[in-house]
């Protein structure tokens, strides 16, 4: 059973004529660009989006990605890709559910890792830095806190 998210964001796309192929079927690759699409609107709803990584000085390259497609999208499908994080003390791992917008059907399952390595001497840190953590921990209050 998958772990769910500490915290989620999920995004709507409509699957472009320039993503299929032969078949009228979304091309494997692209749908690492859905997940990321996914994955900058959870950084955004963390107040930690890539330019704030940057600016903390640190970079957060993707280490580890696994897909497992269950059905194929096809041109012109709306989809909503869900990403949620579920580990972020020493990396940040995302898990990612791709749905049909209208059915709910579930057409893929996926997950990443990345590492936070510093921008300046390179090196990969063991631990994610106090930025990302903090960020982490404000949005996790502020869900708990009544409106």
């Amino acid at each position: 059973m998958r772990k769910r998210g500490a915290i989620g964001a999920e995004v709507e796309i409509r699957v472009p004529f320039f993503d299929v192929d032969p078949l009228n079927v979304v091309w494997h690759g692209h749908y690492v660009k859905y997940l990321e699409q996914a994955r900058c609107e959870l950084l955004d709803l963390l107040g930690h989006n890539y330019d704030a990584m940057r600016a903390s000085g640190y970079a957060w390259p993707v280490i580890d990605l696994h897909l497992r497609y269950a059905q194929p999208a096809q041109f012109g499908q709306r989809l909503k890709v869900r990403a949620e994080l579920v580990e972020w003390e020493h990396r940040l791992k995302i898990n990612y559910l791709i749905l049909d917008a209208a059915s709910g059907q579930r057409l893929t399952r996926a997950t990443s890792e990345q590492v936070a390595v510093c921008i300046q001497t390179r090196e990969m840190q063991l631990t994610s830095p106090a930025a990302l953590v903090d960020a982490v921990q404000r949005k996790l209050q502020s869900m708990e806190t009544p409106a």
